[in-house]
């Protein structure tokens, strides 16, 4: 008996080829026990073809029917094969495809030597040198080099330009803190950043938002003399700047190689000098050690000038909290004449000598 359920495989029969019993449903819905890929086999087609030309007068073939049949009978027999063979062919370029795709993930391009790179970093401009360093690893490890800070300097050095004592040529064979003096004297210089910083105005436009939650590391003031008759005051708060992966907690950045860690060194890293002048002296507490938490610039009693408001805290402010005032300390300097924020590369800033 045969099995239960078993379905009875239909067997291709020559007969079926002749047009009188040629169905849209042969088409349409086709039945996967007569056709294993779910068409309509090769050969039928071909027929089919043969007769419907005959019938329109295009290109009628001359073999008569019965070889038609006996070849379109033997051929139903090599689809199978065909069919076979194609699904093979597919694996086989699934595989090829897969291979060459991992191929491209795994390490696709050249790797050049450093040196090569270094040849190239002689070219880069200054306000380039970030873009050259996020190509590879090599081109960024060439800009932690000694040889590389070194050749920028010489480059843009000018006998014209008036620089401090720790920022000329007979200083500059120092390793320590190398990469920081290179960049302070680019902005003594080099035209597009001197530039820049003709740009600031005496009051910014905007109230400087990155000293936020800054700890203050100094304060002092001093009297200036200048072409007017009353003397003016400035005062002077450095302040260091929260670190970035404390903000995110993320792990430690990319750090320079070992070898050149001195060259890297720099004290006054994320700092930056705060400078308010004044028309008269105010007294101002003890704020060294606190953290900086509201800055805000506003127009003054006599509607002349701009007065200045700075509040210390011993603790910084969580984000999208507002500081309280009464549990801080409080600075107001009116009026004010100029406030200026400088950073660490700035030609004014003050740095030491033996950096």
């Amino acid at each position: 008996m045969p099995r239960r359920g078993a379905r009875k495989r239909l067997k291709f029969r020559a007969d079926d080829v002749c047009s009188e019993r040629v169905t849209v449903a042969d088409y349409a819905n086709s039945d996967p026990a007569v056709v294993k890929s779910g068409r309509v086999k090769k050969a039928v087609a071909n027929a089919v073809q043969q007769e419907v030309k005959s019938l329109c007068g295009l290109e009628a073939s001359c073999v008569p029917t019965e070889e038609v049949l006996s070849v379109s009978g033997e051929s139903c027999d090599s689809s199978d094969e065909m069919d076979t063979k194609e699904s093979i062919n597919g694996r086989a370029a699934r595989k090829k495809k897969s291979k060459r795709h991992k191929d491209a993930e795994g390490g696709g391009g050249e790797e050049y030597p450093i040196d090569i790179w270094l040849l190239l970093a002689s070219y880069i401009r200054p306000e380039d040198i970030v873009r050259f360093s996020l190509i590879c690893k090599k081109a960024w490890t060439v800009t932690c080099t000694a040889a590389f800070w070194t050749r920028l300097y010489r480059r843009h050095y000018s006998l014209d330009a008036y620089l401090p004592l720790r920022l000329r040529p007979e200083s500059m064979e120092k390793l320590h803190c190398l990469r920081a003096c290179v960049i302070r004297s680019l902005f003594h210089m080099y035209e597009p950043f001197a530039a820049r910083l003709s740009r600031n105005p005496a009051i910014p436009d905007s109230t400087p938002s990155t000293l936020k939650n800054s700890r203050c590391l100094l304060f002092w003031c001093k009297k200036i003399v200048g072409n007017r008759q009353e003397a003016m005051w400035e005062f002077n708060f450095k302040f260091k700047k929260q670190s970035p992966r404390l903000k995110s907690k993320c792990c430690k950045g990319l750090q320079p190689p070992i070898q050149y860690e001195e060259v890297h060194t720099n004290p006054d890293q994320d700092c930056c000098l705060l400078q308010i002048t004044t028309f008269n002296f105010i007294f101002v507490p003890i704020v060294m050690g606190m953290t900086f938490t509201l800055f805000s610039i506003s127009v003054s009693t006599d509607m002349r000038h701009h007065r200045v408001r700075l509040v210390f805290q011993d603790a910084p402010v969580r984000n999208g909290k507002k500081p309280r005032v009464e549990q801080g300390v409080q600075v107001v300097l009116d009026p004010v004449h100029s406030v200026r924020l400088l950073d660490w590369w700035h030609p004014q800033y003050p740095f030491s000598p033996k950096a």
